[in-house]
C-alpha cells in the first residue's frame, strides 16, 4: 500500500495525457492540469484529484455521469458552474454537488475569472460508466479492465453517437 498521506503542496499538476488533451478549436476552450492524488494514495472506492483550469477555460465539456456522484471543493479562484440549464457562480470555499443522471444533471466547470480556478473533485469509482455529452449528442464509456501480464491496470474507453451502433450479429 502507498503511504496514505501527502500534503497538497507535494502535489505535482500535469498536463493531460495526450489522449485527452485537447486539440484543434477546443484546445481554445478547454485545459486544465490534474493531480491525481487517489491513485497516488491507492484509494480504491473513490476517486480524487486537484484541477487547475486557466483562466477563460474550461476544465471538461458539459457532461452527466450515468453511474458516478462527483463532489466539488474549490480551493482557489472563481468561476462558475453549469448544471444542466442553470448556471451558478463558485469561489473559494464552495463545495458542489454532481449526482449521477441525465441532461439534468450534466455539468461543465468554466474559470471567469482572472486568476487560476483550482478544485478538489471527489467522486465514487463505479466501473463502468457512462458519461453524456449533452451539447455534441456524444456518449462516452469507461471501464477498467483486468491488468496487463506486467500487472499494468488495464482501461477502455469508448467515445461515440448512438447512430454509430453496430447490430449486434454483425459479422458474426
Amino acid at each position: 500500500m502507498s503511504k496514505p498521506v501527502i500534503n497538497i503542496a507535494d502535489i505535482e499538476l500535469q498536463p493531460r495525457p495526450p489522449a485527452y488533451a485537447a486539440t484543434g478549436p477546443a484546445a481554445e476552450r478547454y485545459d486544465a492540469r490534474t493531480g491525481m492524488v487517489g491513485m497516488m494514495l491507492g484509494a480504491q472506492k473513490l476517486g480524487y484529484n486537484i484541477t487547475a483550469v486557466p483562466p477563460g477555460k474550461r476544465a471538461f465539456p458539459f457532461h452527466s455521469h450515468q453511474s458516478n456522484e462527483e463532489m466539488i471543493f474549490v480551493l482557489e479562484g472563481a468561476g462558475e458552474i453549469r448544471i444542466g440549464e442553470a448556471v451558478y457562480p463558485i469561489r473559494q470555499g464552495d463545495f458542489v454537488a454532481c449526482i449521477a443522471g441525465g441532461k439534468d444533471t450534466a455539468h461543465q466547470v468554466t474559470n471567469t475569472g482572472t486568476a487560476e480556478l483550482k478544485y478538489l473533485a471527489v467522486s465514487t469509482r463505479i466501473s463502468s460508466e457512462i458519461c453524456e455529452y449533452p451539447t455534441t449528442g456524444k456518449f462516452a464509456v469507461f471501464a477498467e479492465v483486468p491488468a496487463d501480464k506486467n500487472g499494468k491496470p488495464g482501461f477502455f474507453r469508448f467515445v461515440g453517437r448512438a447512430e454509430q451502433s453496430a447490430d449486434y450479429w454483425e459479422g458474426e
